[in-house]
């Protein structure tokens, strides 16, 4: 009996011992397979955290405006500025000559181009309103002393005078708007004038040859037309700001908001730039553009060109709107603060 005891002690004894030995192996084994799981984990979440942009972005397509006197493009473009920022990350820039706001979208559309440097907000609203995914990210300019009425008619002295007269200028544009303003502001409209739809040059021609009374005329235009005897009637001063946008590719905003505040650091530089070497910038503008260097001084100064994005755009823009739909060029009015993006 107390052999038989002796034996039972000595079975359990090695029961215990086995179990023991067999216990770090397995609190081994599990540590070692949730280490995995945690590392896999780590190593998924860097990668879903990694920014895509310089992975996935070979190219960068930025449209090209140097007229009316686009001048921050201009100083880009020939400084190099986009390439200097964006080529270090292997990213090649493209520079399309796109210079119909509606062309630009088009392309905006088609992902053929990712910024739009200097679209009209005419252009910007009327896109966004046929479903292009696109975002307003800054101004580009505001040019209200850009934009005119002339004639060269002694008898036309003021707004008033325009009354039964006939005037030409481009349909659908910021000078389009701005005859509807200045008439509305004396109690007209455009049933009150003879409103002939011409391209600037083509209704300065035919003020020039008393075709017609007056023309809608814009940017190295205007003092062109002075030199030939014409006369500012009014300009767009305290009756629009002539609202000139910068707008990105949505998509492309959403996946790289790194590139594109990048992007508007670029544009800053160049702002400061101009600030920095004014009479370089004149020669640099007076070369591109083959405007006379007199003209683009006195040019430069109609010119707005701060990128804030202040409240009196918004309104400004909203306003744009209004006239697209007085004008049945607009059947829905869309959410203009949908459109913008002022924080990158």
């Amino acid at each position: 009996m107390k052999k038989y005891s002796v034996q039972k002690f000595l079975a359990l004894f090695l029961i215990v011992l086995i179990t023991i030995s067999i216990m770090p192996g397995c609190a081994s084994n599990q540590n070692t397979g949730s280490n995995d799981k945690t590392s896999a984990s780590a190593e998924k979440a860097d990668n879903e955290t990694t920014t895509p942009s310089e992975k996935t972005v070979d190219e960068i397509n930025i449209s090209y405006v140097k007229l009316p006197l686009n001048v921050p493009s201009i100083v880009e473009k020939k400084l190099r500025l986009f390439e200097e920022e964006f080529e270090k990350d292997g990213i090649k820039v493209n520079f399309p000559e796109i210079t119909e706001g509606p062309k630009m979208t088009e392309a905006l559309a088609a992902g053929s181009l990712d910024f739009c440097n200097a679209l009209g907000g005419t252009s910007a609203i009327l896109a966004a309103a046929n479903g292009v995914d696109l975002k307003i990210i800054g101004i580009y300019s505001r040019a209200p002393k850009a934009f005119t009425i002339m004639t060269k008619d002694d008898g036309i002295t003021s707004i008033n005078d325009l009354k039964g007269k006939k005037i030409a200028g481009p349909k659908g544009t910021i000078l389009h708007q701005l005859l509807l303003e200045a008439l509305s502001r004396n109690q007209m409209s455009i049933e009150d004038v003879e409103y002939i739809n011409m391209s600037i040059p083509q209704a300065v021609a035919a003020m020039n040859s008393d075709n017609v009374d007056a023309a809608l005329v814009a940017g190295p235009a205007v003092p062109q037309a002075i030199d030939a005897g014409g006369r500012i009637i009014t300009t767009g001063e305290g009756l629009l700001d002539a609202t000139i946008v910068i707008a990105v590719r949505g998509d492309f905003l959403r996946e790289h908001p790194d590139l594109v505040k990048r992007y508007m650091q670029v544009h800053n530089r160049s702002l400061q730039y101009m600030k920095e070497n004014p009479e370089e910038v004149y020669k640099m503008a007076a070369e591109e553009t083959e405007i006379s260097e007199e003209n683009v001084i006195t040019m430069y100064d109609w010119y707005d060109f701060n990128p804030e994005i202040t409240e009196k755009d918004i309104e400004e823009l909203e306003k744009t709107q209004d006239f697209l739909l007085k004008n049945d060029m607009l059947k829905q009015p869309i959410n203009i603060s949908e459109i913008i993006v002022d924080q990158l």
